[in-house]
């Protein structure tokens, strides 16, 4: 087993906790194909795993590539080298146990020809039971430590905007603003971005997920600039809008509606209160404003490991908030010629409310 580190310590009743799930299942065992589940369980970080649980024990097969780093990462879980690939090895595992295996597994992460594969390798003794979010929910509310990388990798992307937002000028391409971002996060410790950069100026900021392109930047445009960055394996998610030059009085209306309806969101946070109510909160100060149309997503999403985790704030999302969870709060609006408008922050669930994790000015800025 790898030499125990402060992260592997905190984690170690993650994979108990799991199997208290197994008695309302019925289950024997779950199956675990989805990377970062894998690596919230026991610390693995390859790109080819499977986690096989059951009541006493946890195995992770992965191919030889990982021999090593295996050695080193996996905590919570033996590790089997698997020299005729992952599918067979984890099959012909479960072949080897006596009698029926009802095997719990996440429908949307198990492809079909991988669950014919099992099946062959495994013989008739397994039943299946399709068993979603499981280890998503746990994902859901971080622990003490999961959350003080958080607030490095928040602190990072606020410092990141905060030094790129200089060279946000005219004449300057998207692809270029958007590769000096992802520049200064590794420059700064970061392994790389959460997602592709989003930088989308003009009438392209009303494209809510813009890729950025060779377009220049003009003096009088929107930009919406939309960054996370991963430092040591958890993402930041934030975003900001500004304007090259001098802005009319309707983009400075439609700022200030952005920023109010983001304060109503993040004030209706607390634990208990239900994903849908914060999001209908961004939505009220919309309809307020006449605007509700031109808010064309949900207000935000859970993240840490991945980027979109538990829960969505959405319409008819009735999961409730806990203190521990990380979400986004990013309401926007999207105007068809003149350009869009979005702030967004990450925003700590607390026994109180709700703390801002991302630190960068929300200032109405003219370039």
């Amino acid at each position: 087993m790898a030499h125990e580190t402060a992260h592997a310590k905190s984690a170690r009743s993650r994979i108990h906790r799991l199997r208290l799930c197994f008695s309302a299942l019925n289950a024997d065992a779950l199956l675990l194909t989805h990377l970062p589940n894998i690596r919230y369980l026991c610390g693995f970080t390859g790109s080819a795993g499977i986690l096989l649980i059951d009541h006493s024990r946890a195995t992770l097969f992965t191919d030889s590539r990982y021999t090593l780093q295996a050695r080193q990462e996996v905590y919570d879980a033996t590790t089997v080298i698997a020299p005729h690939g992952l599918i067979r090895a984890a099959g012909e595992a479960m072949k080897a146990r006596r009698g029926v295996i009802r095997l719990a597994f996440a429908p949307a992460q198990l492809s079909v020809a991988q669950k014919t594969g099992l099946q062959l390798a495994a013989g008739a003794r397994l039943r299946w039971l399709a068993a979603p979010d499981l280890v998503e929910r746990l994902r859901a509310v971080k622990d003490a430590d999961e959350l003080t990388r958080m607030r490095r990798s928040a602190r990072l992307i606020s410092d990141v905007w905060t030094d790129a937002v200089r060279n946000v000028r005219p004449g300057v391409s998207e692809l270029a603003v958007a590769a000096d971002i992802e520049r200064s996060m590794k420059l700064q410790g970061a392994s790389g971005p959460s997602f592709e950069s989003i930088v989308a100026s003009g009438p392209r900021s009303a494209w809510p997920h813009a890729r950025p392109t060779p377009k220049l930047l003009r003096k009088n445009e929107l930009v919406v600039l939309d960054q996370g960055a991963i430092l040591r394996d958890y993402c930041s998610d934030m975003t900001r809008t500004v304007v090259l030059g001098r802005s009319t009085n309707r983009v400075r209306s439609l700022y200030n509606a952005v920023l109010h309806a983001q304060e109503a969101a993040i004030a209706a946070i607390r634990p208990g209160v239900s994903a849908a109510s914060v999001d209908a909160a961004a939505r009220k100060v919309f309809k307020q404003s006449g605007l509700e149309r031109y808010f064309t997503h949900s207000t935000g999403h859970g993240l840490g490991l991945e980027i979109h985790e538990m829960p969505r704030l959405g319409r008819g999302e009735e999961s409730l908030l806990e203190a521990g969870m990380v979400i986004t709060v990013e309401p926007g609006v999207y105007v068809e010629r003149l350009g869009g408008i979005r702030i967004e922050d990450e925003v700590l669930v607390t026994a109180q409310g709700a703390e801002v994790l991302t630190s960068a000015s929300r200032e109405f800025l003219e370039l």
